[in-house]
């Protein structure tokens, strides 16, 4: 298969980019910069081309001849919290889902957040129920977790026009090499976020495996957690819940026991077929 990867010289998309290859695939990786040091620039399966994605034309003839498109390409948080995150997520993540439209490119992954809830960019975080599933209201307050509430309504409207797509948007916790890179001595610093994580490998896998194979479990457009199967902190969950998040009701039939997460992957699990890792610390 050869799969585009946008955004191919960021935290995620490289290792997206080497999770590719070492399957086999051949990965065009697309960004707007060039990053001489890549750990896969000399493999001979992987290509680079520098565009400017915010170009709908130049977008198009970028992903001509791909199977698949994983798209990565983003602003990563709210910056001054104004125009450019939003502005620019919105319009790239439009114009590669219509590009792959318009070129039948049918396998497509693209990098939401948990921040679609809100969450570490918010005046005031609100959380509904844990664990937290992809039934959970979304309403951002902020151009970050609103870009990415906005691509996953993209996908749902290409997906209406065009029937025979199928796009996974995978909401991605902070992606880190271990869980100890992921901890902060302070619990009190990681409440907004509750603590969690995805270990980087085990996050990419995630995209790879969202648009390879024959998999007829799903169709259409799909969201999904991503997240490690426990917190980053070393306290109990249930003790943080108490502590930081005493108000939040328990989802019926759920459990907080040992060191959980507060998401809910399950759905990644049983459509994808993904499962994180034992936790590498």
């Amino acid at each position: 298969m050869k799969l585009a990867v946008t955004g191919c010289t960021g935290r995620v998309g490289q290792r997206v980019v080497l999770a590719a290859l070492r399957q086999g695939h051949a990965v065009l990786g697309i960004d707007n910069i060039l990053k001489e040091d890549l750990e896969f620039a000399v493999d001979p399966a992987f290509t680079f081309v520098q565009v400017d994605l915010r170009n709908y034309e130049d977008t198009l003839e970028a992903l001509q001849s791909c199977d698949a498109v994983v798209q990565l390409a983003a602003l990563s948080n709210p910056g001054d919290y104004k125009a450019a995150t939003h502005n620019s997520n919105v319009v790239i993540t439009w114009n590669v889902l219509r590009a792959c439209a318009e070129l039948g490119i049918n396998r497509v992954a693209q990098a939401s957040s948990v921040n679609v809830i809100k969450l570490v960019y918010s005046v005031k975080p609100a959380i509904d129920y844990f664990p937290i599933d992809e039934s959970h209201p979304c309403e951002p307050d902020e151009p970050y977790g609103l870009s990415k509430v906005i691509a996953e309504l993209q996908a749902d409207t290409i997906v209406r026009r065009y029937p025979s797509m199928r796009i996974a948007s995978l909401r991605l916790h902070w992606s880190c090499p271990t869980r100890t890179s992921a901890k902060r001595g302070d619990p009190a610093r990681r409440r907004n976020d509750l603590w969690g994580y995805v270990q980087e490998d085990c996050g990419a896998e995630a995209f790879v495996l969202a648009v390879s194979g024959e998999n007829e479990q799903w169709s259409g457009h799909e969201r999904f957690f991503i997240t490690a199967p426990v917190t980053a902190h070393d306290e109990d969950t249930m003790v943080l819940k108490e502590q930081f998040w005493a108000d939040v009701p328990i989802r019926e039939g759920y459990n907080l026991d040992g060191r959980k997460t507060f998401f809910d992957c399950s759905k990644a699990e049983r459509l994808l077929g993904w499962k994180h890792d034992d936790v590498m610390d």
